[in-house]
């Protein structure tokens, strides 16, 4: 199913690094990243020819957070993932609120034109989206790609038709896609 697949496209928040329910990464202290997700991005690196995170960040249009703790969070995860063996091309981040209706925010497929206009080589049918909830599904099937859902078992009801196939972790995906 994955075979021809060369650009992947991951949510951060319950897909990299564990989720605060109710709550934000506002520090770099909270950034946990998810079992075995490390060992995941290094496999990845050598699988994919680009690899992008995109993530809401509802938390910097509430005004919790702001666009430099964010960047300084995010160098620090791409420092730590680079030092374990893996890459991410680029990060893309929304931080307008929901209530915004920003094209940027997922489920609206702003960021994936973004990766686009700025890697023109991208095609999305070659693509996968990894997330952890309908909004990351419907973000990936809104132009094309291949969904992979992660099943972090929080109870939230979830799409199947959105679904293209379900893990558990970000690395069982790794493993099965590395065989």
């Amino acid at each position: 199913m994955f075979k021809d697949s060369k650009y992947l496209f991951l949510d951060r928040d319950g897909v990299i690094n564990q989720r605060i329910i109710g709550g934000y990464v506002l520090d770099y202290k909270d950034f946990v990243f998810s079992s075995g997700v490390l060992s995941a991005l290094e496999l990845f690196a050598k699988r994919f020819e680009r690899i992008f995170v995109v993530t809401n960040q509802q938390c910097i249009g509430k005004g919790l957070l702001t666009e430099k703790k964010f960047s300084d969070i995010t160098k620090q995860m791409l420092q730590n993932i680079e030092q374990a063996g893996g890459r991410i091309d680029k990060v893309y981040h929304c931080p307008f609120l929901k209530t915004d209706n920003s094209p940027l925010r997922k489920p609206n497929n702003g960021m994936a034109l973004l990766a686009k206009k700025d890697f023109p080589e991208v095609d999305f049918a070659k693509s996968i989206m990894v997330g952890d909830s309908n909004s990351d599904m419907i973000f990936g099937k809104s132009v094309g790609m291949k969904t992979i859902f992660i099943d972090n078992q929080t109870g939230e009801p979830y799409q199947k038709e959105l679904i293209d196939k379900k893990y558990y972790s970000l690395q069982e995906f790794a493993q099965e896609i590395n065989k």
